[in-house]
């Protein structure tokens, strides 16, 4: 297991850092935003190599200067070629552009179908002994995914969809990370932004917007999901906090999660996720949420992740 009990249980999550994401905030109000985040005690950061075509990274790499030893820094590839020296090479760019000469954490961002993927495991394992990165990870992995991986190398942690909304992962995977010792890490903790509560009741994603193909905004699904955000509005108000405080806590109150990526845009919004970590959420809050969640759960498809990707 890595050295992480030092650090919050939440990490900023930097796939929003592009000039044309989700028409995307300036470089400047970033770099701002990511001095806020430490100076709040967020010291985990996560992006990859294919966030922002290398941008994410090169944004990271410039923040990065002079605070290196501050932060830990996570990142991961999706090699198009399997093998150890294709994620060798991945490993050596990403740390040109985030300008370091180790990482802390690194991923193997999605399993390729019907491929072998311990090649990629061997060059993880290659650079940890070389002393590029200090810990390796996967993403997006089934259990038989990780058995296999395993067979050639540990798994320090596994970075995972997991949400109000979405806990596939609770019946085989989670349970498998608590038995061998293996941090999980869930990205999309607030289902894409909804659990912030922004969304109305008819949605208007523009035609490029990337969640059209999410499945919680698919017309027979999103019914149950506006419903079900609706009905957490209401007991967030019962306690007079912010609804995404009970969405970012609820992700880490369930057994198995050790730390929640929660991504910002700007101060304001770090400033608001971070607070939910302070924040005072009775048990009784959290068994209510459960209870609604296991409600929508029964109309949410079963599919391998929520994007239905499967590269």
């Amino acid at each position: 297991m890595l050295e992480t009990n030092n650090l919050k249980p939440m990490a900023l999550g930097c796939w929003l850092f592009e000039p044309s994401a989700w028409q995307g905030p300036s470089r400047t109000t970033l770099l701002r935003m990511m001095d806020r985040a430490l100076e709040l005690g967020i010291r985990h950061f996560d992006t990859a190599s294919d966030y922002g075509r290398g941008e994410s990274e090169k944004l990271l790499g410039e923040f990065l200067k002079g605070k290196r030893e501050r932060v830990f820094l996570a990142s991961k590839a999706n090699p198009r070629e399997v093998s150890a020296k294709s994620t060798l090479e991945h490993v050596n760019e990403s740390l040109e552009r985030l300008n370091t000469d180790v990482i802390d954490l690194y991923y193997i961002h999605w399993p390729r179908r019907g491929k072998d993927m311990r090649p990629v495991m061997e060059g993880l394992v290659k650079a940890k002994e070389a002393g590029k990165i200090r810990g390796i990870g996967v993403s997006n992995f089934s259990l038989t995914n990780m058995q296999e991986v395993s067979e050639v190398g540990k798994i320090d942690v596994h970075q995972l969809g997991y949400n109000f909304f979405w806990r596939l992962a609770e019946d085989e995977v989670i349970p498998y990370c608590q038995a061998k010792g293996i941090e999980v890490v869930t990205y999309s903790s607030i289902a894409q932004g909804i659990l912030t509560g922004k969304f109305a009741q008819k949605l208007n994603l523009p035609a490029s917007d990337q969640r059209n193909g999410i499945v919680f905004f698919q017309e027979d699904v999103w019914p149950y999901i506006y419903g079900a955000t609706e009905e957490l509005k209401g007991l967030a108000e019962s306690i007079n906090q912010p609804l995404v405080h009970l969405a970012i806590r609820w992700v880490i109150h369930q057994q198995g999660i050790h730390t929640a990526i929660v991504g910002a845009k700007n101060e304001a919004q770090m400033e608001m996720n971070a607070a939910a970590l302070e924040a005072d959420i009775p048990e009784t809050i959290f068994e209510q949420m459960t209870e609604i969640s296991n409600r929508v759960a029964k109309h949410i498809p079963k599919l391998s992740n929520m994007y239905d990707y499967n590269p």
